[in-house]
């Protein structure tokens, strides 16, 4: 996901009143078959979810996320009835739940099939409304736990299952979802039914349905896997030209991480809340990633860069998923880096510094706002303060130091061991630290503990002094923060036209090194390369 400021806020709005969901533990959802109907008359939606589910604990009643109506609003979904074998069962619903119960406990590990038919407005997770030029819309939009607004299930990336849309709406629409086309087909009364299964297991926030008037193109074929754009059909030709970018895209990820897990790539222009959203093979970018001046340079490289980032999602994310919030680093500072990875690739070393150098500016003027650790447990209720620079570009800012501590080999072998060790399934920070220490032989525990669980970073005051006669150079730097942080420091030497390098081992807070230089020193700087997240600097001393 990429978050625009300007859309932040209206999360917030959007959020910032709903209870945060906790895990249910009780429930390990296998499969979900959602059949909805939509229309053009109003925003009601008729939904019915069939849930296989297993027992995780013994008990009579289970219950699913799924938001109640609101007589205030006039939005929220009713239940009209749960079904197992076609036989009714108990129920009961809150704000946030629907609680079913059966006739005598449910053993350990049981597998339970229900059918749950429900009505209403979607308070949210789903957004029906216009696109820019006045047509109707259906997106939906389920980061973080919105699903439940308008999909019952359990609304937790950690509980990761199988899903299929069964779309009933009016026949002018195209119907985009997760998974491979199953059936089209149209239906009495102008309407049309369009089925979509993904068999692949997935997180409750990339299930997704997008209903519009579309421009659809095959852009491209790539190891069996088709790449296709989804636009507005006002911006069909500079929406085709723009999206095009996908294609270059996707062989590097696969060369550098490991297979596409998905048997599509829709790249679809929708009413998303973000930037963009990486709904498991179909992603959904704002509506305004398309400009209608197909050839302005400063945009396109700008889709480039957010397509690269939704596209390192389907394996970061969305295959391989954080197990809980705290560790959402594992989703979007792992989708930055990715990004910086794959421009550094089509562009040059010189953009990956570039890139790495803004982040860290990013980086240090968060922290003087909020000072909270990357593996962040006290966002409490408002998931919202997760989309920040620490999850993103700290985040990213850890693997670029990771990378550059383990080398390239090293780095890129253990992503692919990380990736292909949870593929399919949920990973906590120590389960990444623990994949990286065995691949690399090496012990990690400081590293990871001082850059994802500690706040900030370091902050470096440095004097530097030449003395002519003994033709001697001498530095000292003082960490100035609280945390002591160990890190190798490279040092730049400025002789004219050329710079000599120094790599020291800072572990200390206060280092101090008296060098043989038979040059005076026209500059020194800290980190001439861009490899360490670090404020501050080095001056002559007077």
């Amino acid at each position: 996901m990429r978050e625009y400021c300007y859309l932040l806020f209206t999360f917030f709005l959007t959020i910032s009143s709903h209870k945060l969901l906790s895990q249910n533990r009780a429930i390990d959802v296998r499969h979900y078959s959602f059949a909805i109907s939509l229309n053009d008359s109003n925003n009601i939606i008729q939904g019915t979810a069939g849930i296989d589910f297993v027992a995780e604990q013994p008990s009579a009643m289970v219950y699913f996320d799924l938001r109640g109506f609101i007589d205030s609003t006039q939005k929220g979904m009713k239940v009209l009835h749960v079904l197992e074998n076609n036989k009714s069962l108990k129920f009961t619903q809150d704000t946030d739940r629907v609680n079913i119960f059966f006739d005598s406990p449910l053993p350990l590990y049981a597998e339970k099939i229900i059918s749950i038919s429900y009505a209403g407005v979607p308070a949210d997770g789903l957004i029906i409304d216009t696109n820019k030029f006045d047509h109707r819309t259906f997106f939906a939009d389920n980061w973080p736990n919105r699903a439940h607004n308008w999909i019952p299930c359990n609304d937790h990336p950690a509980d990761k299952a199988s899903v299929e849309f069964m779309v009933t709406a009016p026949d002018h629409y195209q119907v985009i979802a997760n998974g491979i086309l199953e059936e089209e087909t149209n239906m009495p009364n102008h309407l049309k039914l369009t089925h979509w299964k993904e068999d692949m297991v997935l997180p409750t926030k990339v299930m997704v349905i997008g209903v519009a008037d579309f421009a659809v193109q095959l852009n491209s074929t790539i190891n069996c896997i088709p790449i296709t754009s989804w636009v507005f059909p006002e911006n069909r030709d500079s929406g085709f030209a723009q999206y095009a970018v996908s294609k270059n895209i996707l062989p590097f990820y696969e060369n550098y991480i490991g297979p596409y897990p998905y048997k599509k790539l829709a790249n679809v222009q929708s009413k998303t809340i973000f930037g963009g959203m990486e709904n498991a093979g179909n992603i959904f970018y704002y509506q305004n990633s398309v400009a209608m001046d197909t050839f302005h340079s400063k945009h396109q490289r700008s889709i480039e860069e957010l397509f690269a980032h939704e596209t390192a999602h389907q394996w970061f994310g969305d295959e391989a998923s954080e197990i809980d919030w705290p560790h959402l680093w594992l989703s979007e500072g792992f989708a930055t880096y990715m990004t910086h990875l794959y421009m550094e690739h089509r562009y040059g070393t010189d953009t990956l510094k570039k890139g790495m150098k803004h982040d860290r500016d990013e980086v240090i003027a968060f922290y003087k706002k909020r000072k909270t650790p990357v593996v962040d447990t006290t966002a409490g209720k408002n998931l919202m303060q997760l989309l920040n620079d620490n999850t993103y570009q700290k985040g990213s800012w850890v693997l670029h130091m990771l990378r550059r501590k383990l080398g390239d080999e090293v780095f890129k072998k253990g992503i692919q061991t990380y990736y292909a060790a949870y593929k399919g399934k949920n990973a906590s920070t120590d389960d990444f630290m623990h994949i990286m220490e065995k691949v690399s032989k090496q012990n990690l525990q400081l590293f990871f503990k001082q850059w994802l669980y500690n706040e900030g970073q370091p902050t470096l005051q440095g004097k530097w002094s030449y003395d002519v006669n003994k033709k001697v150079l001498n530095i000292v730097i003082h960490q100035t923060q609280n945390f002591v942080f160990q890190f190798p420091l490279e040092i730049a030497i400025k002789d004219g036209n050329k710079n000599v390098f120094k790599t020291i081992d800072f572990i200390n807070r206060t280092i101090n090194i008296s060098m043989p230089l038979n040059f005076k020193p026209e500059a020194i700087s800290l980190d001439p390369n861009i490899n360490l997240l670090f404020q501050g600097g080095i001056q002559q001393e007077k």
